[in-house]
């Protein structure tokens, strides 16, 4: 695979803490499933983001980057909190109109799997963080909002901003569908990445790509 779809090393660092954040464990979706509609976007990330590094720091197997873990608990209690189809339509742009709904499920599946592999191996980087959100500024009839955040550790603090989207109806709630770490857009990121495969190869290219990718990164 062309290895400008990867994120160079440099960048992988300054954004492990979003990743491990995002795509490492959060129990609270589950045990407290009632604040999801009526919860204020600043309190969810607040939530969220303590939940995550705790639960982290309390699992070794999850530190570890134990891959099937990761994902199990990606999968039923990060995923319904995120608006990953947003998320990855944006990663890919354009063309994502023009792929086909089977094409549009591959990309889901293989970006999640390249992201939750890429942070795995960082989550053994928590350790004594703590999450401060930052004055929020958005208005009660807001449907897309931005929550800024500084986590606070080891080291300078780190900024990480997340996007999310009000849903309406059945689950309706805030879902994250971008972060920014330092001032860099996850999915900007990944954009100009994935549009130099698409350019070459096309839809079918850039999925053939991540999952080679993702095979490749094979662990556990």
């Amino acid at each position: 695979m062309n290895n400008k779809i990867l994120l160079q090393r440099r960048d992988m660092g300054r954004l492990a803490l979003a990743g491990a954040l995002l795509f490492g464990a959060a129990t609270a979706f589950v045990q407290q499933p009632a604040f999801a509609a009526d919860e204020a976007p600043d309190a969810l990330v607040k939530r969220l983001s303590t939940d995550v590094l705790e639960t982290i720091k309390a699992d070794s197997s999850i530190k570890a980057g134990d891959i099937n873990k990761i994902m199990l608990l990606v999968d039923s209690k990060i995923m319904p909190n995120v608006n990953f189809q947003r998320m990855t339509a944006s990663a890919v742009g354009p063309a994502w109109r023009q792929a086909t709904p089977e094409q549009q499920k591959r990309l889901q599946d293989e970006f999640k799997t390249l992201l939750v592999r890429t942070y795995a191996g960082a989550l053994d980087q928590v350790s004594d963080q703590t999450v401060t959100i930052r004055p929020f500024r958005g208005a009660p009839a807001d449907t897309d909002v931005l929550v800024r955040t500084e986590v606070k550790g080891r080291g300078d603090p780190v900024q990480l901003d997340y996007r999310l989207e009000k849903t309406p109806g059945q689950g309706a709630g805030w879902k994250v569908y971008n972060l920014n770490v330092l001032g860099v857009w996850l999915v900007d990121t990944y954009r100009t990445q994935f549009a130099q495969e698409i350019n070459k190869n096309g839809i079918d290219g850039l999925i053939a790509a991540l999952a080679a990718r993702n095979k490749g990164n094979g662990r556990g």
